[in-house]
């Protein structure tokens, strides 16, 4: 005979997956109401004689711009974004032709009636932009500008993803150099590399290295090594100056969280300088006790303890981007 308890973990991962729809219809009619708010379904977008993508490329070409970095950018197939630069030099409104630094280079250029053209669209685009702020009073208004700014953060911290690497490989090589480089300017004494912990340590049972990727490139990382039975250290957090504010340090927090669970740990330790306070802040918020010293680490002021009791969730829905982050780029040395 089974008890109810039994039913505990079905019960949570339907609960769950019934949540996990509601947020995704509440997304989807927001988009469809804003996209029709806006007019971004009219093949006359802003009153203009096209349609949104070929505005938002108008836009983007502005001063001048390489086409292969305007593809990338905008995530755009390389035949539809040649149909759109085609249609706009058909207009009279772009040129295009062979970079003067790089001939093998194709840039495009705004002509002459381009410019007014664009200038045009950001007159319209300014004034949609206050007619929907219109009908509220200052400080709502605020408050929706604000929103959108977090919304805003939150859909680029979606998109970065967060996996293990090899320890040795040039990612974490260049994620653990460049976390050394603003250790060294940020504490008085300054940082060795030496005091690295080494890949070895880092590596299969020992440990695990997760590096944050955006577009390709590395925005943080954060490493867990085993140093005794059923615990772990976490070290060397680091996000990029370019990527803090949006919640990315928490989310890091958290992904190695569920690493060190899979590793079946049940303590993760770490230890901090004096000079980040914001970090500290972050990792009282997120569960850690203050601690005495542990052990022998370089540069250590604060020492912090998390159990972790049962295994994380493999996402943090509540992750968003929290004050303790807005200058917080390190966390254990």
């Amino acid at each position: 005979m089974t008890s109810s308890g039994d039913d505990v973990h079905p019960q949570r991962a339907q609960r769950a997956h019934h949540e996990q729809r509601d947020r995704a219809e509440r997304l989807r009619e927001f988009n469809r109401y804003y996209t029709q708010r806006v007019g971004i379904l009219s093949d006359r977008y802003l009153g203009q004689n096209r349609p949104l993508s070929e505005a938002r490329v108008l836009f983007e070409i502005g001063q001048g711009v390489d086409l292969r970095d305007l593809r990338v950018r905008l995530g755009l197939d390389s035949g539809f974004l040649s149909r759109l630069i085609r249609s706009l030099e058909r207009q009279g409104l772009v040129a295009v032709g062979p970079s003067p630094d790089d001939g093998r280079v194709r840039v495009a250029t705004l002509t002459d009636d381009g410019r007014r053209e664009l200038d045009d669209l950001n007159e319209r685009a300014t004034g949609l932009a206050n007619r929907l702020l219109s009908g509220l009073p200052a400080a709502q208004q605020e408050q929706l500008v604000s929103a959108t700014d977090r919304a805003r953060h939150l859909l680029r911290l979606s998109a970065i993803e967060v996996g293990a690497v090899d320890p040795s490989s040039e990612a974490a090589r260049r994620c653990l150099s460049a976390f050394a480089d603003e250790l060294r300017q940020r504490f008085p004494e300054g940082f060795d590399d030496a005091d690295l912990v080494s890949a070895r340590e880092l590596s299969g049972d020992a440990g695990a290295l997760l590096v944050a990727t955006e577009d390709g490139e590395a925005r943080g990382c954060v490493a867990v090594r085993v140093i005794e039975p059923d615990v772990g250290e976490i070290r060397h957090m680091w996000v990029h100056p370019g990527a803090r504010g949006i919640g990315l340090g928490r989310r890091l927090l958290h992904e190695i969280e569920v690493h060190a669970a899979g590793m079946d740990l049940r303590v993760l330790r770490l230890a901090t300088h004096g000079v980040l306070d914001e970090a500290i802040a972050l990792y009282r918020s997120a569960g850690y006790a203050a601690i005495d010293q542990y052990g022998p680490t370089p540069h250590a002021q604060h020492w912090f303890e998390k159990h972790l009791g049962r295994r994380p969730e493999t996402r943090n829905a509540s992750a968003s981007p929290d004050l303790h982050e807005r200058s917080v780029g390190l966390a254990p040395q």
